[in-house]
């Protein structure tokens, strides 16, 4: 099943330049995927009643264009796929004309609450969501590489507004505390992203960086040096 919803680029979306922000084009694909749960019955009151949660493992996100304010667009997003405790899912952010602003591919684990494990998505859910055939895309491997020399940058903490439903780090915040250690003006074509760890309110978290041409990695690590998630952002140099 696909789902959908139209929409219009709004200003406390768009950055600097009037344009819909990283973060606002990942916003969108994870709310038209919240919605295919909730219009199906397996939304967030449904998963924490049987103590389950999709958590994000990769993202692979290509941006053709970033719609302007006001724009038209739609999001859309099926699954493709269902393997063991994984769940595959394709997204696009369409503008007016049906053409491709964003598109992208997505690795999701279904896990048990209560026992910390992943389990397997039950009859219910694969009716829902059913499967599509998966996005015509060049698909990346899903570990993102941590070169050695990264250079660490300012801690922080994790404060309330990085939080989601499941009282851990959103996967979206991931993406724009990664981006906020990027140089000034640098247009992002792609971006890979790799979770590994949850990080919780009051946890430490410091970027250390590693640029090489036209690409930029930034691991998000604890203070114990373990990586709650691994971004690398791809320069854009042409259209896609």
């Amino acid at each position: 099943m696909i789902q959908e919803f139209d929409s219009q680029v709004r200003y406390s979306e768009c950055d600097q330049d009037a344009n819909l922000s990283l973060g606002g084009i990942v916003n969108y694909f994870q709310d038209v995927s919240s919605f295919q749960g909730e219009d199906g019955g397996i939304g967030i009151d449904y998963l924490q009643e049987n103590h389950l949660a999709w958590i994000l493992s990769f993202w692979q996100i290509i941006i053709r264009r970033r719609p302007r304010i006001a724009e038209k667009i739609k999001a859309q997003t099926w699954a493709y796929g269902f393997n063991s405790f994984y769940g595959l899912r394709n997204f696009t952010l369409l503008d007016a004309r049906g053409e491709k602003a964003a598109y992208a591919n997505s690795v999701w684990v279904l896990m048990d609450t209560e026992r910390l494990r992943p389990v397997k998505a039950n009859q219910k859910m694969l009716d829902t969501y059913g499967v599509e055939e998966p996005l015509k895309m060049d698909y990346a491997p899903r570990k993102v590489r941590e070169p050695q020399d990264m250079v660490p940058g300012e801690r922080f903490e994790v404060v309330r507004y990085h939080l989601d439903t499941n009282h851990h780090v959103n996967n979206g915040q991931y993406i724009s505390m990664a981006q906020e250690s990027l140089p000034e003006g640098f247009p992002i074509r792609e971006i890979r992203v790799e979770y590994k760890k949850q990080a919780h309110l009051g946890d430490g978290i410091t970027p250390y960086t590693y640029e090489d041409k036209n690409r930029m990695t930034v691991s998000l690590r604890s203070d114990e040096g373990k990586t709650y998630a691994v971004a690398e952002f791809l320069r854009a140099c042409g259209e896609d």
